[in-house]
């Protein structure tokens, strides 16, 4: 049965894709459990990271289920599993705690999609990472032909994508897409979430926001949260919500 598993370890959030006999193919369920467990951490006040992983020895994610989108009409394919897909791994990579991927195996398509939208990316040493979507007929829909060009020389990803080649461990830290090869990745990934709890979680939120502004990764959104949150902890703010409950007109100080 499929599924995305959820259990916390001392105050990182640990979510594991669950459907080991399709090597962690991704099903509509399982992607809609995903957002819902993103959505939880990130309103939870009392986890400080995330660690996605998948379950068995043999894979990461080798992406999306085909028995989920491949009778589905061209229409359908775009409007809803393409752009649901994108919702959900942009809720992801915009959550404001750290988040760390523990590439335990393969990692192709989807996969590695998903895998890209966290901070940083360990990779077991029998992990490869590949766009094998040609070989079925379709393109990388889940930003593989945009984010990944952000985190992967453009050459690689045409590798990849054109040519169907497949990226080991060693070359993905060679090209910084990862951070290191571990021979036990969600036991490192927890070492490494530890690390930053005796950081200011304000602190790494706003960095993290400047750094995705930075890079262009929904930029005006990261821009407007900035600015909402620095008016937000104004005394104008709150008067003018005083004064609107009162049903008065606000004396702003501009402080």
């Amino acid at each position: 049965m499929s599924g995305v598993g959820f259990h916390i370890v001392d105050e990182t959030a640990v979510l594991t894709l669950q459907n080991e006999a399709k090597l962690n193919a991704l099903t509509s369920e399982m992607l809609e459990v995903l957002e819902q467990r993103v959505r939880d951490v990130e309103r939870d006040g009392s986890i400080r990271a995330l660690v996605l992983t998948g379950a068995g020895k043999k894979a990461f994610c080798c992406g999306a289920d085909i028995s989920a989108w491949g009778t589905l009409s061209p229409a359908e394919f775009a409007r809803h599993w393409v752009r649901d897909g994108h919702r959900i791994f942009d809720r992801l990579t915009r959550i404001g705690k750290p988040t760390i991927a523990a590439i335990n195996g393969h990692a192709f398509g989807g996969g590695l999609e998903l895998a890209s939208c966290c901070d940083l990316r360990l990779v077991a040493p029998r992990a490869t990472l590949a766009l094998p979507e040609a070989k079925v007929g379709i393109v990388p829909g889940w930003s593989g032909t945009q984010r990944l060009t952000r985190l992967f020389p453009e050459g690689a990803v045409k590798e990849m994508a054109l040519f169907g080649r497949r990226i080991n461990a060693e070359r993905a830290v060679t090209l910084g897409y990862a951070v290191e090869v571990a021979d036990d990745v969600l036991s490192r990934a927890l070492e490494i979430a530890a690390e930053q709890q005796g950081l200011s979680p304000r602190a790494t939120e706003i960095a993290k926001q400047m750094i995705h502004a930075a890079v262009d990764e929904d930029k005006h959104a990261a821009v407007e949260a900035l600015g909402s949150a620095a008016v937000a902890a104004s005394a104008d703010r709150d008067e003018g919500v005083a004064a609107f409950m009162d049903k008065r007109n606000p004396n702003f100080s501009g402080i």
